[in-house]
């Protein structure tokens, strides 16, 4: 089988909308195979800086094709970006571009066990080289902690039955192979929307919770927000609704004045400032890379930029 390939999502739309100056320093928080990254570079001038990020350790090797001294690859979720810039002695960044989910090769790679294409070992980390596996976590989640984690993260109408399947299924052997969890989803879920497997949901579910995608999301933006220069940029590509939501209200609050007590006495000349302004509409694939890329058919990017200092 050929080697699994990544194609860059909404690859020249992201960093036009990083407004990427020669001289300047931005992140990459998801390297990938490196579509962005390449593209900043190309975009960058002598002086500029890249740091990308990527906990994948295949992602992170490789990064190592890439010899340029303005560039610089870290072992690390985006959640470590504030340490991370910290420690190389960058205090501020014109831009951070956040492409969140799933690589290509992290589903198409069976040993990683995020697809149900693949029957192979429940694994579902993206790095690899730390954490509990999807198996471990159901070896020892009751129905409950199961249910609510299908329903949040999988938005699964089914998830407390597929949850008493799972765990009276483990009373006999564990649930350790992509193939088993997904056969035992299907026969749990009595109807599915069209052309949708049954195990989808849970999957994606399960994935998010192994990753802490959420969590990491969450923690990272304020920090990209810190870390921004006036008229930076924050750019942030979402694959489902639940990250999208994360991104679209952090940038909308931010984009706002602060809550104050209705009574305070001021004028709208003295409140603070907005941290954020939002920049343009939520762009999304257009039909034609839809129709080279369908795992592009789901992304929206959200754009804003630093404001000035009060």
């Amino acid at each position: 089988m050929s080697a699994p390939t990544h194609i860059t999502v909404l690859l020249e739309e992201a960093v036009e909308a990083l407004a990427v100056r020669a001289e300047g320093v931005y992140v990459d928080g998801t390297f990938g195979r490196g579509g962005h990254s390449r593209a900043i570079l190309a975009r960058l001038g002598p002086s500029g800086r890249l740091v990308a990020f990527d906990r994948d350790p295949r992602a992170v090797a490789a990064a190592a094709a890439i010899n340029d001294p303005r560039f610089t690859i870290v072992h690390e979720p985006f959640s470590a970006l504030a340490r991370v810039l910290g420690d190389l002695g960058l205090p501020a960044v014109d831009g951070v571009l956040l492409d969140l989910g799933v690589s290509s090769p992290q589903l198409d790679e069976a040993e990683r066990g995020m697809s149900f294409r693949f029957d192979a070992p429940l694994d579902m980390r993206m790095d690899t080289s730390r954490g509990h596996t999807a198996a471990q976590w159901l070896a020892e989640a009751s129905v409950g902690q199961i249910t609510e984690v299908l329903r949040d993260y999988g938005e699964e109408r089914f998830a407390h039955a597929i949850a008493k399947a799972l765990v009276a299924a483990r009373a006999g052997q564990p649930v350790a192979t992509t193939g088993q969890l997904a056969a035992l989803v299907e026969k749990a879920v009595r109807t599915r929307e069209p052309g949708q497997h049954p195990a989808t949901r849970t999957f994606q579910a399960l994935r998010i919770l192994v990753n802490q995608e959420l969590e990491e999301l969450s923690l990272v933006l304020p920090d990209c927000v810190e870390r921004l220069r006036p008229g930076g940029r924050l750019v942030v590509i979402s694959f489902h609704s639940l990250e999208d939501r994360i991104a679209k209200r952090f940038m909308r609050d931010a984009s706002r004045p602060p809550q104050l007590p209705s009574r305070l006495p001021l004028r709208a000349s003295e409140l603070p400032r907005p941290r954020l302004a939002l920049v343009g509409k939520p762009v999304r694939p257009s039909e034609t890379e839809v129709a080279a890329n369908p795992r592009s058919r789901s992304a929206v990017m959200r754009v804003a930029e630093r404001r000035e200092a009060a």
